[in-house]
């Protein structure tokens, strides 16, 4: 009897094509899912029949609940080798194996690029009153050159975001926690003093840092007090990093020029959710994996997960 794999939450019905599945087919029966599902009941009932699945990111949390009630679930793929929604242990004791994948830094790069020029330029508002007969020009675009871009962490992505400002002529400073003056060197950046120092300095805020227990709220109704009026923050990273609350208020309050955020507490986002209308925001629906490269490594790793998972050996474990 072939085993039975649910790829979840494949919304553009890419994955089937971003990889050659066919090295597993014979023994596996591959079924994909495109919508999303939140309520662990209907969960369960629909995961009941599958002994593999492959989810997306930490799009669908694994929690004890959830694995406890899939008694035939043997393997989870989930794309990424960083993965803070499955619960570990109690993967361990339903004999559940946990393997990861590859991902790519140079998209949520690229869509960091996309939402700040998207801001400066009002590239989305200007575009749609030209379609729909609005205002030929409408707004003064924000210039790059020669301003601030201030990044929040200066790892893998912060790094490459900063080569990017520095080539448009911006000047760039960093600061973290444990940021040294000698990886902004390296960089080619300068290295704030204080957090506050950035925030208040910067006319671009870009925030670039792993989600814990040290960067949770680390930007709240305080630290976005301190942003110029015309400055922008961006945040492609975690959306528990930002108080949701506090920058719904100061765009709306009018205290920065914008936002660019493609993170949210809740995914999908509720059609009624506030941020879906705020204003001053340019947001979109958690882009920063979503390539066709990251795609291609994604689900052919997952493939090459579940062959070797079959021999007896299994690799990129996360367990």
């Amino acid at each position: 009897m072939r085993l039975r794999c649910a790829v979840l939450d494949d919304f553009q019905n890419a994955a089937l094509d971003a990889a050659d599945w066919g090295p597993v087919q014979d023994r596996v029966e591959i079924v994909s899912f495109a919508d999303h599902l939140t309520d662990d009941d209907r969960l369960a009932e629909r995961l009941a029949d599958f002994d593999i699945v492959v989810t997306l990111r930490e799009r669908v949390p694994f929690p004890a609940t959830l694995l406890e009630r899939l008694p035939r679930l043997k393997l989870l793929v989930a794309s990424g080798m960083r993965n803070s929604v499955i619960d570990f242990e109690a993967a361990r004791r339903a004999g559940v194996t946990v393997c990861g994948t590859a991902s790519s830094s140079t998209p949520p790069v690229e869509l960091t690029w996309a939402l700040l020029l998207g801001l400066a330029r009002n590239v989305v508002g200007e575009s749609v009153a030209l379609r729909d007969g609005g205002p030929w020009q409408s707004s003064v675009g924000a210039d790059l050159h020669g301003r601030t871009l201030g990044l929040l962490g200066l790892g893998k992505i912060g790094s490459r975001v900063a080569q990017v400002g520095l080539a448009f002529g911006m000047r760039v400073c960093a600061w973290s926690q444990n940021l040294t003056e000698e990886r902004a060197d390296e960089c080619g950046v300068e290295l704030a003093t204080s957090k506050e120092e950035l925030l208040g300095t910067a006319d671009f805020v870009s925030i670039h840092l792993a989600l814990g227990e040290r960067t949770r709220g680390l930007v709240g109704a305080a630290e976005l007090k301190l942003l110029k009026p015309t400055a922008y923050l961006i945040n492609t990273s975690r959306a528990a990093i930002v108080d949701q609350d506090a920058l719904l208020a100061a765009l709306h309050e009018g205290r920065i020029a914008g936002a660019g955020v493609d993170v949210f507490d809740v995914e999908p986002l509720p059609a009624d959710h506030p941020l879906r209308t705020a204003p001053r925001l340019l947001a979109t629906p958690h882009l920063g994996y979503v390539s066709q490269s990251n795609y291609a490594t994604y689900y052919s790793q997952a493939v090459e997960d579940i062959q070797a998972y079959l021999a007896g050996g299994p690799v990129r474990r996360l367990d």
